[in-house]
């Protein structure tokens, strides 16, 4: 079986319960500008960047300013998760699982600085991360494989003997096209399978062995089946 370098976590939907806030703040950013956020917005909201959902914003509802739109998301959603944000059922077991093993993990996520800072401060404090990436950090963030390359070259390892975990489409893609292994544990948003992508229905799911697994993927062979599905 591959020898396991390192596991990159995202972090809105995948360790912490954020998205719903983040579909929360989206929301009422919407009413303001005058449109009504249905599920046919979803694909612009979950898991993208604040600019990608900013300018969809302006664009549907025709009125607005990407960067200004884009600043009042991103004021909005940190006050939110500064009030508090749950760990996802499960986060807290593989993370201690990973640590006592001793293999590296870090947080690769697309939001900005100042939210990751906020949620790393709080609702993941304790959690011994090798270093945080947000978006900010690369020149360009998920669904691009930036943040995954940079985190494995961060590592000192090739991004094939590290597996992400992620809960939506543009992350998965970003870790996929990075050529790193993929958990996919899906949160608001279906993923669509593919071979080099394993599915767990909770993290409650994951251990040590099933990240492993992922790792086949990444070298190009066909990915196990997880306990879960794509659902």
């Amino acid at each position: 079986m591959s020898e396991l370098g390192a596991v990159l976590f995202d972090m809105d939907g995948t360790l912490v319960d954020t998205e719903v806030l983040w579909w929360r703040t989206t929301e009422e950013v919407a009413d303001g500008l005058g449109h009504a956020l249905t599920d046919a917005d979803a694909p612009e909201v979950v898991g993208r960047a604040v600019e990608d959902t900013a300018a969809h914003l302006v664009r549907v509802a025709g009125a607005g300013d990407t960067a200004t739109v884009a600043a009042e998301l991103t004021e909005s959603f940190f006050r939110k998760v500064e009030a508090g944000a749950p760990m996802r059922p499960g986060a807290t077991r593989l993370l201690t699982e990973l640590a006592a093993q001793g293999v590296p993990f870090a947080l690769v996520s697309a939001s900005p600085r100042v939210v990751v800072d906020s949620v790393v401060g709080g609702s993941l404090a304790q959690v011994p991360f090798a270093f945080t990436l947000s978006a900010d950090d690369t020149p360009r963030t998920k669904p691009h494989p930036d943040p995954y390359r940079a985190a494995a070259e961060r590592l000192g390892l090739a991004p094939q003997a590290c597996v992400a975990v992620e809960d939506s489409p543009d992350g998965a893609a970003s870790a996929e096209a990075a050529g790193c292994g993929v958990l996919v544990v899906p949160s608001l948003l279906p993923v669509l399978p593919s071979p080099r992508r394993v599915f767990a229905r909770s993290l409650e799911e994951a251990d040590t062995e099933l990240l492993r697994r992922c790792l086949a993927g990444a070298h190009g062979g066909r990915a196990a089946s997880g306990r879960g599905d794509s659902g």
